[in-house]
């Protein structure tokens, strides 16, 4: 998808969101920031470069901003922002973006897979002047990988990669919260694999008369639900 179809698909997006909210939870395109001057990207360009970097290959978002975004796209973004006022919107289109990947699912085959992963937001020794998600929106977590501060990013996707449901919840969420919040209606349906984040009987009850296995392997590593 080039480009300029990922923009219109997402302000697609966006102006319906809009419509659907009596009272906007993003801010307005023309908003004064704190220094007084007028917003010069809109949340619908902010969701679009965060997309394309993970659809481009590069490891790191600073890397892609200012060494792709920058240089071949200044014509797609004419007013693009600096990398650390970037990194600052980030925090206004985050229930967007979630919003929009959620409308962006495939379909279960019968075999799905769950996780979570953690999204760090600042070394643990920084955490004390961190201030872009300090607000009560980022939590101290921990995960088999030792503590984090920032969120978890829960997905649910079937055999073919395609994503079935997401989240993202703060850091100190308990893994099987997706599970727990999950619609009724999703259809989901045959086996669930996860791992022993996931175990719980309540919780197997729950996804049992949904239809959903839960049955547990061999592996202790794996188990289905």
């Amino acid at each position: 998808m080039s480009i300029v179809s990922l923009f219109c698909e997402i302000d697609d997006f966006f102006l319906e969101y809009e419509k659907m909210k009596s009272t906007p939870c993003l801010p307005e395109a023309t908003r004064i920031d704190p220094r007084g001057r007028p917003r010069t990207l809109h949340p619908s360009e902010v969701m679009t470069v965060l997309i394309a970097f993970h659809q481009s290959g590069y490891r790191t978002f600073k890397h892609f901003y200012f060494k792709h975004v920058c240089v071949y796209w200044q014509a797609a973004f004419p007013r693009l922002v600096s990398y650390t006022r970037l990194v600052q919107l980030k925090k206004e289109v985050l229930r967007l973006l979630t919003f929009y990947l959620s409308t962006h699912t495939g379909t279960c085959r019968g075999i799905s897979f769950v996780d979570s992963t953690r999204l760090r937001v600042c070394d643990n020794k920084r955490i004390s002047f961190h201030k872009v998600f300090a607000e009560k929106v980022s939590e101290r977590g921990k995960t088999s990988m030792g503590w984090f501060y920032g969120f978890k990013l829960h997905l649910i996707i079937n055999d073919t990669g395609d994503i079935l449901d997401v989240a993202l919840t703060p850091g100190n969420r308990d893994d099987r919260s997706l599970l727990w919040g999950m619609n009724p209606e999703t259809p989901l349906h045959g086996s669930l694999y996860g791992d022993r984040g996931y175990i719980s009987k309540d919780l197997r009850e729950k996804l049992r008369k949904q239809g959903i296995d839960t049955n547990a392997t061999s592996n202790p590593r794996v188990m289905f639900f």
